[in-house]
């Protein structure tokens, strides 16, 4: 099932020497599936920092590069978002924790070079938020396009405020108390993320996760997440802060494991470890696998996910689809909402979510 611009697009991640060896019929197509990933500028940073970069075909070298200007310019962005919620939040001394790939910037992690990303998530202590969306609102943050029922949804079930967007410079902000929702059948503590963030320079009062806290957190969000375009991209940012911790730190696979238990968030762990391995030969030792046994799936649970996420986490290019990924995508998508909520809320919410969409579509549809 697997196509030949995937296991190419795998194989220049793991090892970015190896992009030499591509014709310029396969840089073709690997230029598109990687597009679709988001992951253009990603291998371009890969391959300029392994000296590769100038065996690549003109072409396709142009269409990366493009792709890492256009992720530097994304940084950029980030860093001049950041000083300025820092600005809206500090004079009341609210905190705040940079998450996912505005973390990652910040922090200069091995990760963030050539990433893509389109928001700026942060986590405040739930006592704060409603004064920290009062003040980002004074800044330009306002909520706009959700009606009464999307409000509710978010402030009454969900972990996060609706996504705010910046009146002048359109970009968005989505600003959370947990990293999960309060109905989800996980329930990590965001008062243990709060006891072990780390600060970040020159920026009083806001914080970067623990790197076993980190991690946790973006294999939470990956497979929790029914949303799977970036999926790769994300496992791709996995195997980068494993390698990393790792080489810094021997023993951080014992306190990761030991973590994750202690956060709830074993089995998303287990997850993540199992598909970077397979995807991206991340080295995971089996002992990390014998601390979460106990996480571990039974054998036909195990099965099932394993031909649901083999497809939801290559990139949706029809190159790399096969018998079954429009299925698994949509049944992967409804486990994100049972792992969110229970039963008697997720149904009525999916159906009126599926009125509105249909709703929505007979509006957009042009006239004949």
């Amino acid at each position: 099932m697997t196509s030949s611009a995937l296991t190419q697009l795998l194989a220049v991640l793991g090892a970015p020497k190896s992009a030499g060896r591509l014709s310029l019929a396969d840089w073709d197509l690997l230029v598109r599936v990687a597009r679709v990933a988001s992951l253009e500028g990603r291998l371009h940073a890969l391959i300029e920092e392994a000296g590769t970069l100038p065996e690549v075909p003109p072409a396709p070298r142009r269409h990366l590069h493009a792709a890492r200007v256009l992720a530097d310019r994304q940084h950029a962005m980030v860093r001049w978002e950041v000083a300025r919620i820092h600005e809206a939040l500090a004079p009341e001394a609210i905190p705040m924790m940079l998450l996912k790939g505005a973390a990652y910037v910040m922090a200069g992690l091995p990760c963030a070079p050539g990433r893509q990303f389109s928001d700026v998530d942060i986590l405040v202590p739930q006592a704060r938020i409603e004064q920290a969306e009062q003040h980002l609102f004074v800044q330009g943050w306002v909520c706009e396009g959700y009606d009464a029922y999307d409000q509710r949804y978010y402030r009454q079930w969900m972990h996060e405020l609706p996504p705010l967007t910046h009146i002048q410079r359109k970009s968005v902000l989505d600003v959370h108390h947990t990293i999960l929702p309060p109905t989800a059948r996980l329930h990590p503590d965001p008062d243990l993320l709060w006891q072990a963030a780390l600060p970040l320079d020159d920026y009083p009062g806001v914080y970067i996760p623990a790197p076993v806290d980190m991690v946790l957190h973006s294999a939470t969000h990956l497979f929790h997440d029914g949303e799977l375009e970036n999926g790769l991209r994300d496992l791709a940012d996995l195997d980068a802060l494993l390698r990393y911790f790792v080489a810094e730190d021997p023993g951080f696979w014992e306190r990761l494991t030991a973590r994750a238990f202690e956060m709830d968030l074993a089995r998303p762990l287990f997850y993540a470890l199992r598909y970077g391995r397979e995807f991206l030969q991340t080295p995971v030792p089996d002992s990390a696998f014998a601390a979460l046994a106990r996480a571990r799936p039974s054998a036909p649970l195990r099965g099932l996910m394993d031909g649901l996420f083999r497809r939801g986490l290559i990139p949706h290019h029809w190159s790399c689809d096969g018998v079954g990924s429009g299925a698994a995508r949509w049944l992967l998508y409804v486990r994100s909402h049972y792992l969110r909520m229970p039963l008697h809320l997720l149904l009525p919410h999916l159906v009126r979510k599926a009125v509105k969409d249909q709703r929505k579509g007979k509006r957009e549809r042009p006239e004949p």
